[in-house]
Parts: C-alpha cells; sequence; structure tokens
C-alpha cells in the first residue's frame, strides 16, 4: 500500500553570515552596518520597502532603525531577530482569492528554519518548538529555506514548515486532499486512453505534486502545465520538477539532484507557468483542466469552459464546505445562486449545487455537460464532466436543472417537473402526505440544481482499471462502491481480493476496459458523423447522440435516506446489508452511497423505506420476557 512517508530533512550547514536574513542581526551595530550612516544624501531603509518609508538622512535613519527595528527583536542564542517589512511576506486579503495578490505585512525570519511568522509572541511559540524538538542550532540551507520532504505515489515534493496554514503560506499542501488527487490522476488516465498526446493543465499548482504525478506516470501520454500566480510556488514547482528528475520546459541546463549524476536524463517534461488562472485558460486551449483553488471554484468556470476543446474533461474541486454543507447560507446563495436548507443528504445537495453552477457556466459558451463523477467527502467536493460541444447539448445541459421540492417534516425531497406553467398545489408532487395533517406550509423550494446522474458507470469502471495499474490501492473500495452506486445495485462485481487474484482482476479489467474503450470511440464515430452530416440532413445531433446513449443503463435514482435517522423508536433495525437485500425483495432498486455510511439509494419512497423498515425491526423489550420465561422454567425443573 502507498503511504504518506515523511523525512524531515532540517539541514544543519555552516555558512557566513552573508547568507542570512539582514534582519537578523547579533548587535545594533550590525543592523546599522546594513546602510552607510556616515555618508551624505538621502538613504533608504534597507528592512522597509520605499512606499513604507521614504529615503531620509542619516540621523533620522539612525533612530528608525532603533525604535521600530531593533526595540522589538526577538533573541534566540544570541541571534536577534529584527522586526521585517520587506515583501517577504504577503497576507491574502481571504480564503477565496489566492489568484490575487495579498497586502504586505511586517513579520520576523525564524532563525532555525527561516520561516516567517507575524507577531512577536507567535515567534517565541514557535523558537521554543524547536527546542523541544531538539533543534537548537541556527542552520539554513542554501535557498534560505528548512523543507520537509513528502513522498506520494512515488513522487516526492518539498513543503515548507507551515504548508498547512494558507494563511501564512503560499505553497499550501493538505494530506488530507490525497484521495482527491488519486480520484483526478485517475479520469486523466481515462482520457490519454482516448487521446494522445493530451494537454492538460493543473490550473492552481501550489507545490505542483498534481501534475508532477501527470508526467511521472503518464510519461509520453500527456503535455503537462503546471501554473500559480505566486512567483513562491513556481520556484517550488521548479525545484520538485529536479527533484523527480522532470525537465522543466525552456530550461534545458537545469541543476540536477545532488548525488544524480550527468547520466540521468529527464524521466518526463512539463511547462511551469506563472500567470493568473482566468488568463492561461483564456489564453491556449486544453483537453484537460482541472481546478483546484483553495476555496470555491466558481469564479473560473468561465474561464475553463471558453477554449477547453471538445469531448474533454474539466474536473473541478471545491473545498468551500462551509457554503456547500449548509453552514453560511449567505454565501451559498451569493457564490451559487442556490436556496437550500440543512438536509439528511446535504452532501448530495452539495455536488448538485456545483453541477448546476458547471452546468451554466458551460451554457453560457455553449456547450454541454456530461458527468462522470461526483464525490462529496469530509474535506472537497470533486466533480468530473465532459465537455459537449454546440448549443443542442447546451440546452439539453440547461434543462436538467429544476427546482427541488422538500418537506420539512418526513424529509421526503422530489425534483418539480419541468414546464414553465404555474400549478395550483405544487404539494401534490410530493409523495409524503404532511400538507395535510399538518398546519401552515410543510415543503420549501431548494435550488436549482442539477438533476440529472452523477455517474457514468462505463467511466468509473475504467477508472478502476487505472487506479488497479497504477498501485492506488486507498481509493479502490471507493471506485468501487461508486460503480454499485450508479447502477443501484448490491452486487459486488468488484470484490477485494489478494494479491495473486489482484492480477486476475487486472485481466478481468482490462476486457472491462476494452469493450467501453470501442463503445465509446463507435459513439464518437456517430457523433462526428452526425456533425458532419448536420448541415445537409439537418438531423439534431444532439438528439441522436441521446438515442445512442438511451438504452445503455438506467439512471440512479436521486438521493438517499439514512436508515439511523428514519429508525422506528424502541425497535431494532436490522443490519444495513440485510436491510438492503429486504428492498431489493421486496421490488425496489436499492444501493449504499458514499455520500454517508449509513444511506440507502433507494427507489422507494419514504412510506414504502419506513414500511419496510417497521416489517424487520424488533422490539427492543423482546428478549427480557424471553429471557424471563426461560429462567421461569429453569425455576420449575429444580
Amino acid at each position: 500500500m502507498m503511504s504518506l512517508s515523511i523525512v524531515k530533512s532540517f539541514k544543519k550547514l555552516s555558512v557566513s553570515v552573508s547568507e542570512r536574513h539582514a534582519s537578523i542581526q547579533t548587535t545594533l551595530e550590525g543592523l546599522e552596518g546594513l546602510v552607510d550612516l556616515n555618508g551624505a544624501g538621502r538613504k533608504s531603509c534597507p528592512l522597509c520597502p520605499e512606499e513604507k518609508f521614504k529615503a531620509c538622512y542619516s540621523h533620522k535613519l539612525r533612530r528608525h532603525l532603533q525604535n521600530l527595528h531593533w526595540k522589538v527583536y526577538v533573541e534566540f542564542e544570541g541571534q536577534r531577530m529584527c522586526i521585517c517589512h520587506l515583501p517577504c511576506r504577503q497576507l491574502k486579503s481571504s480564503l477565496g482569492s489566492d489568484q490575487t495578490q495579498g497586502r504586505l505585512v511586517a513579520h520576523y525570519h525564524c532563525v532555525v528554519c527561516s520561516v516567517t511568522i507575524a507577531r512577536k509572541t507567535d515567534m517565541i511559540s514557535h523558537l521554543k518548538r524547536h527546542i523541544n524538538k531538539g533543534e537548537t542550532e541556527a542552520s539554513y540551507s542554501g535557498s534560505g529555506q528548512a523543507y520537509e520532504i513528502m513522498k506520494e505515489l512515488g513522487t516526492n515534493v518539498q513543503l515548507l514548515p507551515n504548508h498547512t496554514t494558507p494563511q501564512k503560506t503560499d505553497t499550501y499542501f493538505s494530506r488530507k486532499m490525497k484521495t482527491n488527487r488519486q480520484l483526478v490522476f485517475c479520469s486523466l488516465a481515462v482520457l490519454a486512453e482516448e487521446r494522445n498526446p493530451l494537454e492538460c493543465l493543473d490550473a492552481f499548482g501550489a507545490t505542483g505534486i498534481m501534475g508532477l504525478q501527470w508526467a511521472k506516470h503518464l510519461r509520453n501520454s500527456v503535455k503537462v502545465t503546471i501554473n500559480d500566480i505566486n512567483e513562491a510556488c513556481v520556484k517550488m514547482i521548479k525545484e520538485n520538477c529536479h527533484l523527480n528528475h522532470i525537465r522543466v520546459e525552456g530550461n534545458r541546463t537545469g541543476r540536477q539532484l545532488d548525488g544524480a549524476g550527468d547520466a540521468d536524463s529527464p524521466i518526463a517534461l512539463v511547462e511551469v507557468v506563472k500567470m493568473d488562472a482566468n488568463v492561461i485558460m483564456h489564453l491556449r486551449p486544453f483537453d484537460y483542466i482541472h481546478l483546484d483553488p483553495f476555496g470555491t471554484s466558481v469564479n473560473y468556470l468561465d474561464a475553463a469552459f471558453r477554449n477547453v476543446r471538445n469531448l474533454g474533461i474539466v474536473s473541478v474541486t471545491s473545498t468551500d464546505t462551509g457554503s456547500l454543507y449548509s453552514k453560511s447560507l449567505n454565501v451559498t446563495l451569493r457564490h451559487y445562486g442556490c436556496q437550500i436548507v440543512r438536509t439528511e443528504y446535504y452532501r448530495e445537495l452539495a455536488a448538485r449545487m456545483v453541477l448546476a453552477s458547471v452546468a451554466r457556466a458551460a451554457a453560457r459558451c455553449n456547450k454541454g455537460i456530461e458527468v462522470l463523477l461526483a464525490v462529496a467527502l469530509e474535506h472537497f467536493v470533486l466533480v468530473v464532466v465532459r465537455v459537449l460541444r454546440g448549443p443542442t447539448q447546451a440546452d439539453e445541459s440547461a434543462k436538467k436543472l429544476r427546482q427541488l421540492l422538500h418537506c420539512q417534516w418526513c424529509e421526503e425531497r422530489v425534483f418539480l417537473k419541468p414546464g414553465s406553467m404555474v400549478e395550483e398545489n405544487l404539494y401534490r408532487q410530493l409523495p409524503c402526505q404532511c400538507h395535510g395533517s399538518m398546519p401552515g406550509k410543510t415543503a420549501i423550494e431548494l435550488g436549482p440544481l442539477w438533476a440529472g446522474p452523477l455517474f457514468n458507470t462505463g467511466f468509473l469502471r475504467r477508472m478502476l482499471v487505472a487506479a488497479v495499474q497504477h498501485n492506488m490501492e486507498d481509493i479502490q473500495p471507493l471506485v468501487k462502491t461508486l460503480i454499485c452506486e450508479a447502477d443501484c445495485t448490491t452486487l459486488k462485481p468488484f470484490p477485494v481480493l489478494g494479491y495473486s487474484a489482484l492480477s486476475n482482476q487486472v485481466e478481468c479489467g482490462v476486457v472491462i476496459k476494452t469493450l467501453q474503450k470501442v463503445e465509446e470511440k463507435i459513439l464518437y464515430i456517430l457523433y462526428f458523423f452526425v456533425l458532419a452530416k448536420r448541415k445537409t440532413t439537418g438531423e439534431d445531433s444532439g438528439n441522436v447522440l441521446k438515442k445512442i446513449k438511451a438504452d445503455t443503463s438506467l439512471e440512479h435514482p436521486a438521493f438517499y435516506y439514512s436508515i439511523h435517522r428514519h429508525s422506528i423508536r424502541g425497535m431494532n433495525m436490522p443490519k444495513l446489508n440485510k436491510f438492503l437485500q429486504y428492498l431489493t425483495e421486496a421490488g425496489f432498486r436499492v444501493s449504499r452511497t458514499h455520500f454517508d455510511p449509513t444511506g440507502v439509494r433507494t427507489d422507494a419512497t419514504l412510506a414504502q423505506f419506513k414500511e419496510v423498515l417497521t416489517k424487520y425491526s424488533v422490539p427492543t423489550y423482546s428478549s427480557t420476557p424471553q429471557s424471563s420465561a426461560v429462567s421461569s422454567e429453569r425455576r420449575q425443573t429444580l
């Protein structure tokens, strides 16, 4: 099993004082020696930018250095860290604005690891942690930073000590997003089998680990472009490229890794770009685009669909779980234009809300979408869609945006029927009878939401093959759950087997992949044939494509019910797998869901769901009379 292996490499190097940051001095004379105070004329402060402190004469500059920089220093083993106002550290204006330059903030440079910290008390606590870990020597690496080397999926990346705090660093990295990175990788691997080579973009590189994994494992099948607007991130990405023997395009004479000989040739080629994400997506077309900003992604959807190629793929990762999971309803309305409340199916609600924004952005560019994958876990919401070019496809996608009618008493839900006519009583569309038995308004309208399917079974099967081929054992159970959820079945076509049986699984997966690949190739040939004949015959390509896909499989039911949420008080409900079997025997389609470990996706209504649950539930007091009867019989026999 591939696991995260973290090797902390704090290099203990003895270097000259000139390699330290200018704000770290031992005496006041050393600080004043940074500028010639005895010379004539106006002089600038060495620790302040020109816009903060203008050039002045020596006597005023000396007072400035003493009263502002030296007076508030932090001392550690004879080294005094003075406060610095240079643009070494920038504070982001908001969590969602990672593509805008932040304002400058005063900070200290750590004498041990060179990290920048804003507050004096935080720096003192930071130094105490160094002492507790035994890192008491003032050490400096060649680039003035101390790194952690993290390895994931055979790819090494350097991380700054404060990489887990996005407000304090530009090269943010989260180990909790490993599942997201592997799902995106598998979706790209599937697309790489359809067209070769394909141009793919990681619009928000940060450390560059995702783009490096693409280039390292897919090699010549992809042309990887890693983008970030921050200069520190671009520098870190280039260093990580050299760390993995990957050549940066346009840098043929780049330095090699320590210990690597001149005979080592780069295994792949990537392009590293410093540009705004919206700008690069407007300038260049791509086959695969991945958006993973810190927070919401709605600000970049229009640019992503502007130049993406036909039948290409756009994957969107949203980490603004506060607004997606119904915690900040005003932010939800502002970003996604949706009215929602907290429900038992809030994670699927979040996925459909993101898909609605994606579909609207694609429709504005005269493009439609086919949803391949939608995953909502604790820390992120990931949607992967295929782009279908043409106004007809855009209209078909727009028709799948509907309002959801949600009962606030029993939490029954149903998508409103399409149409523009005003219905006299919307409550008739709900299967429940709460409106007749409860006073007042019992239901609310949520949305607009994506009302179409969330999964493509054939694509998920090919993703499973890619996960097996690249030894991604962590996400294989999740992908298998998604396959069963897409078909709405409890069958286990991909059980977890041993290593010897795993090779058979690979062979079986290849067969499935080949059949699906041939099927999709035929689909694409027919699609392009219809596009070529469209002007002469006048036949609608979107309708033909829809007819070809019509008989593939039934769409899975929308949303799910939690068995714990609807359990009967005073009754012991059956085990979840047994309950799924009972629902299947009752004639309903049923499966588990990755959105909720206790959730059941089924086409049964809530009343039918509760009826089966009540039928097979046992009263909690049933065991007590039996035990007392047995004890009384024993007493009589004695």
